[in-house]
């Protein structure tokens, strides 16, 4: 059944007593609450009307099979021209997002891993404690990939992961960082865990923080450490020992964001109670 979102419910009254209105809407009833956009102050109309679209997708607000809204209450709500909307929609339909059909309105399509990671970046990156929820998200899924891979890497991909550690060494002793290998190597060893949806989660999570990691790897020492770190990883994949390899990730990760947030005056101190770290020694 296609169900018409309410991207707006304004237009339909207070929520409560919109319910019988919105039941009469093709597709059935409402998919969740009111939900809350904001005026267009942009220059950049259309950018911005994209944003937001991206957003209520990324918290989840519009699902794949949602229809949008039509274009005269998107144009009232937004309070901006038709132009703009409809510049907005073909970029989001050029984006893979939504999908556009004569005659029936604009609905969002089933949007890949990196796109959903794309949008949620665009939530998440101006707020201060994005690093750290970034740096969350790795510790919470690379240590469990490093424990996967010590069980499912094959020969090839463990000689491929000494290969980027040798480039790697190479790199530091020439005073450079080594942040392709670094990247190279994370990237290899979500790969070897043969889990396509976890290689696109890696590889989103490593593109939003390449600044960070870049700056951290100029710390003085940092490169160096980076590599021990690695070394010990592999190794743990080597001797298909999965706990230690999760314990090297681990650390690895804690390391590493540590000295990120403090470079940033951020402190990983500073999550909620219900988001205590394990402490461990560097």
């Amino acid at each position: 059944m296609i169900i018409d979102h309410p991207l707006v419910w304004r237009w339909l009254g207070a929520a409560e007593g919109a319910s019988g209105m919105a039941a009469s809407r093709s597709g059935g009833g409402r998919a969740g609450g009111q939900m809350e956009i904001e005026p267009v102050k942009s220059t950049r109309i259309y950018e911005e009307i994209v944003r937001q679209v991206k957003r209520l997708i990324a918290e989840g607000k519009l699902k794949s099979g949602d229809r949008l809204p039509p274009e005269r209450d998107l144009v009232e709500e937004f309070m901006v021209s038709r132009t703009a909307v409809r510049e907005a929609l073909r970029a989001l339909e050029g984006s893979g997002l939504i999908d556009v059909r004569a005659g029936e309105g604009a609905f969002v399509r089933d949007v890949s891993v990196e796109s959903l990671i794309e949008s949620l970046a665009l939530v998440i990156l101006p707020h201060r404690e994005a690093v750290k929820e970034l740096f969350e998200a790795r510790r919470l899924l690379e240590p469990a990939i490093a424990g996967l891979a010590a069980g499912r890497a094959t020969r090839e991909e463990i000689a491929e992961m000494e290969r980027i550690l040798e480039e790697q060494h190479k790199e530091v002793l020439q005073g450079r960082t080594g942040v392709v290998q670094d990247t190279a190597l994370h990237s290899a060893i979500a790969h070897s865990a043969h889990n396509r949806a976890i290689t696109r989660i890696v590889s989103a999570l490593m593109d939003l923080l390449t600044q960070s990691r870049e700056e951290s790897l100029h710390t003085p020492g940092r490169p160096t450490r980076s590599h021990a770190d690695h070394r010990r990883i592999l190794e743990a994949i080597q001797r298909r020992d999965a706990v230690a390899a999760h314990r090297s990730m681990l650390d690895h990760l804690i390391a590493v964001e540590t000295l990120v947030t403090s470079a940033q005056g951020l402190d990983r101190r500073d999550a909620p109670a219900h988001r205590k770290k394990r402490s461990t020694k560097s």
